[in-house]
């Protein structure tokens, strides 16, 4: 037997041994069941990661609060610390925000300043709906994530789901896990796993900031409010199912066109980490790369507190950042007419399509940018084919002001806000040309 198969003898009895079996079964079984199995607990449905942050803000209330003000005044603090704020105009500017975002979080918290902030659907609204769920289940879901990246599942999707994901979506396999972790967790989830997966060297920027623009839409559970909202919970089934499969459609048109089709295919630090390709024999092949990540993974100390200490960044990087950019497009959406303006660019895409009230529709969807919940409130009286397009539309559109912008601002991945301004134009556009006619035919 030739030394080089004798070596790569020698490295499979390492790699299928017992341990590393039962290890990668046991910490991707945690990891799926914490990401991606709804449970009912408390008379409500959802993955155990919500229950989780749902019952500490329920039973810890105040603390929570408290909590994420700290986390606020450290993330104004910590650009100023790093000496990061002054690299470049924009991080001039956010970091500025996020000092704005810490004076707005005390005035909300201590009731105190005028009534255009401490309004129940401004101030508070970012305070109590977005700021702490966001801020407990970025840390909370980072440690979690160390089971779902750290011992092989995401190395053994990565093959399985390369022949469809590549094609379609030209990101790699792996990067369905982010897909459905923001479906059924949510954006800020979908968004610590596609950071640190590119960190890696395991997504290029270009694939990144597809999956960032693409897949990290809110969840599921958040998207019962949006249907509940608009009364389409009759028909919830059609709903989600079809907004599903139009938010996918429109991200595979998105990457073809610019500006995600010219993104660079650079590696973080030049330290590429490819996805192997396999023609044939799919399972198999991905059962020997999940065992190989698996017996090449870090201890589970080092990959919990590692994945702690990114996610608490992030979370010092998202929290101020939503209550100074989220009240400025809160603000804008209350008491200009921005947003009318704005809808004249949608305008002739609902006209033309014969959506009803299709100037409503076209003002409602483009505050979508601002707040995507924002649509749902103003046609909740409209036609219910207008109800069904908008609401399909405020969740593919995926790019909003008041949350997902800032988290993908506080990561590492290279997209701009002019870019992702673009990209939410367009995909606004796509969606309102799909789903109009699946409405009409419908109603």
């Amino acid at each position: 037997m030739s030394s080089q198969k004798q070596w790569e003898k020698n490295q499979q009895q390492k790699i299928f041994t017992t341990q590393n079996v039962l290890k990668f079964l046991f910490f991707s079984t945690i990891g799926i069941f914490m990401f991606f199995i709804p449970i009912t607990f408390n008379e409500r449905t959802s993955i155990p990661l919500d229950h989780i942050v749902s019952e500490i803000r329920a039973n810890l209330a105040s603390y929570a609060q408290v909590y994420a003000l700290i986390v606020i005044l450290l993330g104004s603090i910590y650009p100023f610390y790093k000496k990061s704020w002054s690299s470049s105009p924009v991080n001039t500017v956010l970091s500025l925000l996020k000092v704005f975002g810490v004076i707005v979080a005390g005035m909300v918290y201590f009731s105190v300043g005028p009534t255009w902030i401490l309004d129940p659907d401004i101030g508070p609204f970012l305070f109590n709906a977005l700021v702490i769920p966001v801020g407990l289940i970025v840390p909370i879901g980072s440690v979690f994530l160390a089971f779902i990246v750290g011992y092989g599942l995401l190395e053994f999707i990565g093959v399985i789901m390369r022949p469809v994901m590549k094609p379609i979506f030209k990101t790699p396999g792996r990067s369905a896990i982010d897909a459905v972790a923001s479906f059924v967790g949510s954006y800020s989830l979908g968004l610590v796993i596609t950071n640190r997966v590119y960190k890696e060297g395991k997504y290029s920027a270009k694939e990144a900031s597809i999956i960032a623009t693409g897949f990290s839409t809110v969840s599921a559970t958040f998207m019962i409010i949006v249907g509940r909202t608009l009364g389409l919970m009759e028909m919830w089934n059609l709903y989600f199912w079809t907004t599903l499969i139009i938010t996918f459609i429109v991200t595979a048109i998105t990457v073809r066109i610019w500006p995600l089709n010219k993104k660079e295919d650079a590696y973080y630090e030049d330290s590429a980490s490819l996805e192997k390709e396999y023609k044939d024999q799919l399972i198999k092949n991905a059962w020997r790369e999940g065992l190989t990540a698996t017996y090449q993974s870090k201890s589970f100390i080092s990959n919990v507190s590692e994945n702690l200490r990114d996610g608490f960044v992030m979370a010092m990087g998202i929290l101020p950042s939503i209550m100074s950019v989220g009240l400025i497009g809160l603000l804008l959406a209350e008491y200009t007419p921005i947003f009318n303006l704005i809808g004249y660019i949608f305008y002739p895409f609902t006209a033309l399509l014969q959506i009803p009230d299709p100037m409503l529709a076209a003002t409602a969807i483009s505050m979508s940018i601002a707040e995507m919940f924002l649509p749902a409130l103003m046609v909740t009286e409209a036609a219910l084919a207008t109800r069904f397009v908008v609401g399909i539309v405020s969740i593919s559109s995926i790019l909003f002001f008041s949350a997902s912008i800032p988290c993908i601002l506080s990561t590492d991945i290279p997209i701009s806000v002019t870019e992702m301004v673009i990209i939410w134009v367009q995909r606004c556009i796509i969606t309102i040309i799909i789903a109009a006619p699946i409405a009409m035919i419908l109603f």
